[in-house]
């Protein structure tokens, strides 16, 4: 891994580039920020080494969200990935209020979403996209769990909607946590991928370790 410009830059080759994102930050622009966001820091990055060199996009992350993100560097290699996305094997850790009666299961609902961007559980097959969020405890203390997060669709925040409806909200989760509370990040960290290169095909498999907040807020309770 290299650091430039705060960018952590886990692996790099002529046609991908995967990058740690830290938390409160933005993966591409919105109508309210243009500049300070992850795909705005890779670019700048790109140009550096190659002015002519273009960068894409090929999954993201939320706000609130850390871990892994991978950018293509062509529009090829992006369509690539995106069509094979529901073979990435990607995975989250999560530090959520509570302990859990049942340590491991099999989240799955129909998520929509409201005018004010809200995402929600529903049982209407016909309007809802399906969601699937496998779950595991690997450590308890007296307040928390910390959770092993297999998902198997990519919902936009399937995992914090699954999470809070189970009734064990991700701790900093401000938008959809039914527990008000003071932690200074949400606690959702996607550490782990794996699929294969749409190039060399060879099999690429990345794996961070757990943040050091993680483990100082688990291990002060």
């Amino acid at each position: 891994m290299k650091k430039t410009d705060k960018l952590k830059i886990i692996y790099e080759d002529k046609y991908l580039l995967v990058v740690d994102k830290p938390n409160n930050l933005l993966t591409v622009s919105n109508e309210k920020e243009s500049e300070n966001t992850l795909f705005h820091k890779v670019y700048l990055y790109i140009k550096r080494k190659n002015k002519n060199q273009k960068i894409f996009i090929v999954h993201r992350l939320d706000y609130d969200t850390s871990g892994l993100v991978v950018f293509a560097k062509s529009e090829k290699v992006k369509k690539q990935l995106q069509d094979n996305w529901d073979q990435v094997i990607r995975k989250y850790m999560a530090i959520v209020h509570g302990n859990l009666e049942t340590k491991s299961g099999t989240i799955k609902s129909y998520l929509k979403m409201t005018k004010t961007q809200l995402v929600y559980s529903t049982n209407d097959s016909k309007n809802g996209k399906l969601a699937i969020t496998s779950y595991k405890t690997i450590l308890e203390n007296k307040k928390y769990s910390l959770l092993d997060i297999d998902i198997k669709t990519g919902r936009k925040n399937q995992i914090r909607v699954h999470l809070n409806d189970l009734g064990y909200p991700i701790l900093g989760d401000k938008k959809y946590s039914s527990i008000k509370d003071k932690a200074k990040r949400m606690y959702l960290h996607a550490y782990y991928l794996e699929f294969t290169h749409p190039i060399t095909n060879n099999k690429l498999k990345f794996e961070l370790d757990v943040p050091t907040d993680f483990l100082n807020t688990f291990n002060k309770v």
